[in-house]
């Protein structure tokens, strides 16, 4: 009689675990091993709460000291560069606490700014709009010109025109371009005929905004272009913005004001959507970038764009796409869009 005295493996062996899944289990096995695991990266976890806190309630931050929230509602989505940050000191200090705290901020960035991320731009639109801050110092006035009105914009919008370059402006502007009013330092040139242009009064002592009513096939829109006061970060002062602030109120209350019911606003309006103090315009108007633009699409500075201060912004018209146009001589980039009537 024959017996058997082993259980048939087949191969003689028993399994063995792959190498990866062993180091797996040799760093799980370590991990469990390790009661600190927990306790450390406290502070680490709390900074990944204090940025989930700056999004979450970034509104609730006063200006009442040096508009220091205006400041961070400005640079809001620079706040991804410490989430990796975070990461790479939780990885450093092995700490499980400070890996799942950091989830906070990054669920919170991606619901606020994850739209912005991905293409969102469609087709059709009868109406291209594009805006850009020259340069008062700009040193070569004709290309910039020539370079904006490349982009097949059928209405242009220029700021920061000093006055010894305006003709020089009109000239290269003026074989695609009919139609155009300075007033001030900024400019309107379009295809279509302009009417009712006049420039507006923000508060600022001269001409840096204007509107114009642009008699495009389609119908009526009024087009207004604005240059809101610059603002500076100083150390003693904080946030040097309440000129910019005030004029922005008073933009507000003229588009409020206007009678046509299509609107555009183009222009350097140095401040982006997420700036509550810009609310008086905002409130009332889409940003083409937001509804329909190709990533975040930030405009200035021009070297190392940090910053969509520039912008296109609508009422009773429907955005189709909107985007950044090459570089000139300028600290700003172009913009431009696609709206439909």
């Amino acid at each position: 009689m024959v017996q058997a005295y082993g259980a048939d493996t087949g191969n003689g062996s028993a399994e063995r675990p792959e190498p990866g899944e062993s180091r797996f289990r040799s760093l799980l096995d370590r991990a469990r091993r390790d009661r600190g695991i927990w306790r450390r990266g406290i502070v680490l976890a709390l900074c990944s709460v204090v940025l989930t806190l700056v999004m979450a309630v970034h509104a609730q931050i006063p200006n009442r000291v040096g508009n220091l929230g205006s400041l961070i509602e400005t640079f809001l989505p620079w706040i991804a560069v410490f989430i990796p940050v975070l990461l790479l000191l939780a990885l450093l200090r092995r700490s499980a606490t400070a890996l799942i705290a950091l989830l906070l901020p990054a669920v919170v960035w991606l619901n606020t700014f994850g739209g912005l991320i991905t293409d969102k731009s469609g087709t059709g639109g009868d109406l291209t709009v594009a805006t850009h801050n020259v340069n008062a110092g700009n040193p070569d006035p004709a290309g910039t010109a020539q370079q904006v009105a490349g982009s097949g914009a059928d209405v242009v919008a220029l700021q920061e025109l000093p006055g010894s370059q305006v003709s020089t402006y009109e000239k290269s502007l003026a074989a695609r371009y009919p139609y155009h009013s300075v007033q001030g330092t900024v400019g309107l040139w379009s295809k279509y005929p302009l009417s009712n242009t006049r420039p507006v009064d923000i508060k600022m002592g001269w001409t840096r905004a204007m509107r114009s009513t642009v008699k495009a096939p389609q119908g009526e829109v009024a087009v207004y272009v604005a240059h809101l006061p610059s603002v500076r970060v100083k150390l003693r002062a904080g946030f040097t913005a309440n000129q910019r602030d005030s004029s922005a109120d008073a933009l507000g209350e003229a588009i409020a004001d206007e009678p046509v019911e299509r609107v555009v606003l183009l222009g350097d309006l140095n401040g982006t959507m997420n700036d509550r103090a810009l609310k008086a315009v905002t409130s009332q108007m889409r940003s083409t970038q937001g509804a329909v633009g190709d990533g975040f699409g930030f405009s200035w500075p021009a070297s190392f764009p940090m910053a969509r201060i520039d912008q296109i912004m609508v009422k009773g018209v429907e955005p189709k796409s909107s985007w950044t146009l090459a570089a000139t001589d300028s600290d700003h980039l172009p913009l431009a869009a696609r709206v439909q009537l």
